[in-house]
């Protein structure tokens, strides 16, 4: 998806058109033996040339043309006066609708105050008997984290326990339908903007996961200012302080970086080089600039050569950041609401008449409810 997103990204800040083509039965046109090279072809935004194209691909296999790209893969492009909102309302309703929470009074944030995941079952917190119910919850709910980067770190603990949840752990997943429920339309915005730049945040949680204390890293990388790249997943490995947990997550997101900046010299698109990464660690910062190898960092050697070899390059730049301003706090840690909120602003760009859409969509499924109960009642 963070292809996607960079190609819709570039295309924005170009004032490029997007359309959509279906090809019929693609795998039916057999295998391909022969070796291809190709070159990517002039940047071009006429529309002649993009009919030509058009035809073209049309002589050769079954097209069907859909016009503007409106919508793909279950995820509707929304356009606007500022750019383009990639947007799963449709599936969000849905979602909402088959588990039966669209009547529900609606959370403010994914997980509620003073939360606790249990991870071993206890007489008042049992096992569930039919899993295969919070298996499809939360399959659904990695998908909607596609466009929702709010849910990616509520998704990314709730999908531990895939193969044994508890009856908590399906009460904190309806919790988090009942969160979606306040803005369901909301979605990653592609903004218009003149900066041509590349930035990432990075944060790490220490030995957050109660069992086995294994640290959480969480990132978010912004080109031209929008949203193109986010991550929150536990990493491999022990960290022995949150020091060493940082600068792992450090690693991680110099990887993605690296990996985006190789996609868009392929894409003949140029950034402005360092790219910026800011940390709230100011330890890791003066580990990744220093050149002297210290006793404490041995246990992350291999990641500490990277990161600095990175830097004396001038690929990344590491900066300060207050923790209050770090956005990557939504991928490691459960905000509380004014901060969530804050965070959510700075991934997130919502619509008026999606919530108006939305409450017009409630006001018909509660009363298709409350009609088939006075039917039942007759």
């Amino acid at each position: 998806m963070t292809t996607v997103q960079c190609l819709l990204n570039i295309a924005v800040v170009n004032n490029w058109d997007l359309y959509q083509l279906d090809v019929n039965n693609a795998f039916l046109y057999g295998d391909l033996d022969e070796d291809v090279y190709m070159s990517l072809p002039l940047w071009v935004n006429i529309v002649e040339e993009i009919d030509k194209f058009k035809l073209f691909l049309s002589s050769k296999f079954l097209i069907k043309d859909l016009g503007i790209l409106k919508y793909f893969l279950g995820i509707e492009v929304l356009r606007t006066q500022y750019g383009i909102c990639l947007s799963e309302r449709k599936h969000c309703l849905e979602l909402l609708a088959k588990f039966g929470v669209l009547g529900c009074k609606h959370a403010q944030t994914p997980l509620e105050a003073g939360f606790v995941l249990n991870t071993e079952c206890t007489q008042s917190d049992k096992a569930l008997e039919n899993i295969n119910k919070y298996q499809k919850l939360i399959g659904k709910l990695i998908y909607l984290t596609l466009t929702r980067p709010d849910i990616a770190y509520s998704v990314h603990l709730l999908s531990q326990f895939m193969h044994s949840p508890l009856q908590s752990h399906l009460k904190c997943a309806l919790r988090l339908l009942r969160y979606l429920k306040g803005a369901p339309g909301l979605g990653v915005h592609n903004s218009k903007t003149c900066d041509v730049e590349l930035k990432a945040y990075v944060d790490s949680d220490w030995g957050k996961a109660s069992m086995i204390r294994k640290s959480v890293t969480g990132y978010c990388v912004f080109l031209n200012g929008s949203l193109v790249s986010w991550k929150s997943k536990k990493q491999a490995t022990i960290s022995r302080s949150s020091v060493e947990a940082e600068y792992r997550a450090l690693a991680d997101v110099t990887c993605e970086i690296i990996w985006i900046l190789k996609l868009l010299v392929e894409l003949e698109y140029k950034v402005v080089l360092p790219v910026e990464v800011f940390v709230d660690n100011k330890a890791a910062i003066k580990i990744a600039s220093n050149p002297v190898f210290h006793e404490k960092t041995k246990h992350f050697e291999i990641d500490l050569h990277f990161v600095r070899e990175k830097l004396s390059a001038g690929v990344i730049d590491v900066l300060k950041i207050e923790s209050a301003n770090n956005v990557a706090d939504l991928f490691t840690k459960r905000l509380s609401g004014p901060q969530h909120r804050v965070c959510r602003s700075c991934c997130w760009w919502l619509q008026s008449w999606i919530m108006g859409a939305f409450m017009v969509a409630v006001k018909v499924q509660v009363a298709t409810v409350a009609s088939s109960c006075c039917l039942v009642k007759a």
